[in-house]
Protein backbone atom coordinates (compact mmCIF):
# COMPACT_ATOMS: atom_id res chain seq x y z
CA UNK A 1 0.00 0.00 0.00
CA UNK A 2 1.30 3.45 -0.78
CA UNK A 3 1.65 6.37 1.59
CA UNK A 4 -1.41 8.58 1.86
CA UNK A 5 -1.20 12.34 1.91
CA UNK A 6 -3.27 13.27 4.94
CA UNK A 7 -5.07 16.59 5.42
CA UNK A 8 -7.92 17.82 7.57
CA UNK A 9 -10.45 16.91 4.85
CA UNK A 10 -9.46 13.21 4.66
CA UNK A 11 -8.11 12.70 8.21
CA UNK A 12 -11.22 10.94 9.56
CA UNK A 13 -11.45 8.70 6.50
CA UNK A 14 -7.77 7.70 6.76
CA UNK A 15 -7.79 7.05 10.51
CA UNK A 16 -11.22 5.40 10.79
CA UNK A 17 -9.93 1.86 10.28
CA UNK A 18 -9.38 -1.43 12.09
CA UNK A 19 -5.70 -1.28 11.08
CA UNK A 20 -2.95 0.49 12.99
CA UNK A 21 -2.15 3.88 11.47
CA UNK A 22 1.32 5.42 11.20
CA UNK A 23 1.34 9.20 10.73
CA UNK A 24 4.53 11.01 9.75
CA UNK A 25 4.41 14.72 10.63
CA UNK A 26 7.02 16.46 8.46
CA UNK A 27 8.03 19.60 6.59
CA UNK A 28 9.77 19.79 3.21
CA UNK A 29 12.55 22.02 4.63
CA UNK A 30 13.37 19.61 7.50
CA UNK A 31 16.57 17.58 7.00
CA UNK A 32 15.78 14.80 9.49
CA UNK A 33 12.30 14.53 7.92
CA UNK A 34 13.92 13.85 4.54
CA UNK A 35 15.92 11.04 6.17
CA UNK A 36 12.81 9.41 7.67
CA UNK A 37 10.56 9.85 4.62
CA UNK A 38 11.99 7.00 2.48
CA UNK A 39 11.82 4.66 5.49
CA UNK A 40 8.14 5.48 5.96
CA UNK A 41 7.60 4.86 2.23
CA UNK A 42 9.28 1.43 2.52
CA UNK A 43 7.20 0.50 5.56
CA UNK A 44 4.02 1.41 3.67
CA UNK A 45 5.01 -0.69 0.66
CA UNK A 46 6.15 -3.71 2.68
CA UNK A 47 3.38 -3.75 5.31
CA UNK A 48 -0.15 -3.65 3.86
CA UNK A 49 -1.51 -4.48 7.32
CA UNK A 50 -0.88 -0.83 8.30
CA UNK A 51 -2.26 2.45 7.02
CA UNK A 52 0.57 4.94 6.52
CA UNK A 53 0.08 8.66 6.05
CA UNK A 54 2.17 11.80 5.89
CA UNK A 55 1.08 15.19 7.18
CA UNK A 56 2.91 18.34 6.09
CA UNK A 57 2.87 20.54 9.21
CA UNK A 58 3.18 23.71 7.12
CA UNK A 59 0.06 22.82 5.13
CA UNK A 60 -1.91 21.33 8.04
CA UNK A 61 -1.21 23.39 11.18
CA UNK A 62 -4.53 22.38 12.76
CA UNK A 63 -3.64 18.67 12.64
CA UNK A 64 -0.13 19.38 13.91
CA UNK A 65 -1.59 21.35 16.81
CA UNK A 66 -4.17 18.64 17.57
CA UNK A 67 -1.34 16.12 18.01
CA UNK A 68 0.88 18.52 19.97
CA UNK A 69 3.64 18.58 17.35
CA UNK A 70 6.42 20.81 18.66
CA UNK A 71 9.33 19.22 16.83
CA UNK A 72 9.60 17.24 13.61
CA UNK A 73 9.78 14.63 12.32
CA UNK A 74 7.19 13.22 14.66
CA UNK A 75 5.78 9.75 14.16
CA UNK A 76 2.45 8.80 15.71
CA UNK A 77 0.85 5.36 15.81
CA UNK A 78 -2.93 5.23 16.19
CA UNK A 79 -5.07 2.23 17.01
CA UNK A 80 -8.86 2.54 17.13
CA UNK A 81 -8.41 6.31 16.73
CA UNK A 82 -6.24 6.63 19.85
CA UNK A 83 -2.54 7.45 20.09
CA UNK A 84 -0.66 4.34 21.23
CA UNK A 85 2.88 5.48 20.44
CA UNK A 86 4.72 8.72 19.61
CA UNK A 87 8.30 9.50 18.73
CA UNK A 88 10.12 12.70 17.83
CA UNK A 89 13.25 12.84 15.69
CA UNK A 90 14.76 10.61 13.05
CA UNK A 91 14.48 6.89 13.80
CA UNK A 92 15.86 3.84 12.00
CA UNK A 93 13.36 1.65 10.18
CA UNK A 94 13.59 -1.10 12.83
CA UNK A 95 12.50 1.32 15.59
CA UNK A 96 9.59 2.60 13.51
CA UNK A 97 8.44 -0.97 12.92
CA UNK A 98 8.76 -1.67 16.67
CA UNK A 99 6.42 1.26 17.33
CA UNK A 100 3.84 -0.32 15.00
CA UNK A 101 4.26 -3.83 16.36
CA UNK A 102 4.29 -2.82 20.04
Amino acid sequence: MSVLSVNKENFEQVTNTEKKVLLDFFATWCGPCRMVSPLVDQIAEENPQYVVGKINVDDEPELAQAFGVSSIPMLVVLQDGKVVSKSVGARPKAQILQMLEG
